[in-house]
């Protein structure tokens, strides 16, 4: 067994004094060290895109990352986008133009989605579709979560037009 490593994982605005092993995964410390269920393990090999977290803003497959990786970084998980009872306007999207099933993919197409968008608000709608190919879902048929993530572009930016 390797020697633990002391870190400090700083999500959604708390910190988290942990020790782990070198080669635990982000997403493993996340979930099991953290307590942030939210994030989701899919494939384990960065293919499907369940497990994306915003890491210093950019969206990362916690799968991939080891966890001392990210000590004093700043990580976002699904946990982090609603403010109280109020949604973030991709979760409330999401539901409004029902771009979930099972929701086992959520979690990822939503951080995929917010860094991208907070990153690139205008971003064009077929930059905006290849984004989103990255991430699988095995419900949906993605036309709804296409629907969800341009209308909470669009609210995202104050409703101004697409260019």
């Amino acid at each position: 067994m390797s020697e633990k490593t002391a870190i400090t994982l700083h999500i959604n605005g708390r910190d988290y004094a942990i020790a782990v092993e070198p080669r635990r995964t982000l997403a493993d410390a996340i979930r099991e060290d953290c307590g942030q269920t939210g994030t989701h393990l899919g494939c384990e090999h960065g293919a499907c895109g369940a497990c994306t977290v915003l890491v210093d803003g950019e969206p990362v497959r916690a799968c991939l990352m080891f966890a001392v990786q990210a000590d004093g970084k700043s990580i976002r998980t699904v946990e982090g986008l609603a403010d109280g009872d109020t949604l973030h306007p991709l979760q409330q999207a999401f539901m409004e133009h029902h771009g979930l099933q099972c929701g086992f993919c959520t979690p990822g197409f939503l951080m995929l989605a917010v860094g991208v968008l907070e990153r690139e608000p205008d971003i064009s709608d077929d930059d905006l579709l290849d984004v989103l190919s990255s991430n699988l879902c095995r419900c949906t048929g993605y036309q709804n979560i296409v629907k969800a993530v341009r209308a909470a572009a669009q609210q995202m930016r104050g409703n101004r037009p697409a260019r």
